[in-house]
């Protein structure tokens, strides 16, 4: 059982591993998201490497995926939902370019979180503008 934190930070995880290269712009922007978003105020951010360690370990289960996104489903009150779908789509447009893995994941996150097609697309394009490069 987890907890929401924890649930925010597995949903970040999920979407970086997705592709199978949690690379380094991604890790940053998941340490950011919990350094300076207001609902990490009461996470203890020393936790980060451990939650994101266990989700990363029950993703390399056969049935892990399923499992991981059980769990976030069972601890997200549903007022974050839309909170953890723009995260998740954050750590995706941390590379520049969202991989079609992680772009499948959004979709699962999408249905999972019970989004409409125009806020998910309006999350979507905040990200991009977000993380948008010279």
């Amino acid at each position: 059982m987890i907890d929401a934190h924890a649930a925010l930070i597995y949903t970040m995880v999920i979407v970086s591993a997705a592709d199978g290269n949690m690379t380094d712009a991604e890790m940053r922007t998941i340490g950011e998201i919990v350094q300076f978003l207001p609902m990490f105020r009461s996470f203890d951010q020393d936790a980060l490497p451990k939650v994101a360690g266990e989700c990363a370990e029950l993703l390399n289960n056969e049935d892990g995926l399923d499992r991981a996104l059980a769990a976030v489903k069972s601890a997200l009150p549903p007022k974050l939902r839309e909170t953890a779908y723009a995260v998740a789509c954050d750590v995706a447009s941390a590379d520049e370019r969202a991989t079609p893995e992680k772009e499948r994941i959004l979709e699962i996150l999408e249905d999972l979180f019970d989004l409409d097609t125009l806020t998910a697309a309006a999350i979507e394009r905040a990200a991009r503008a977000r993380h948008m490069r010279l």
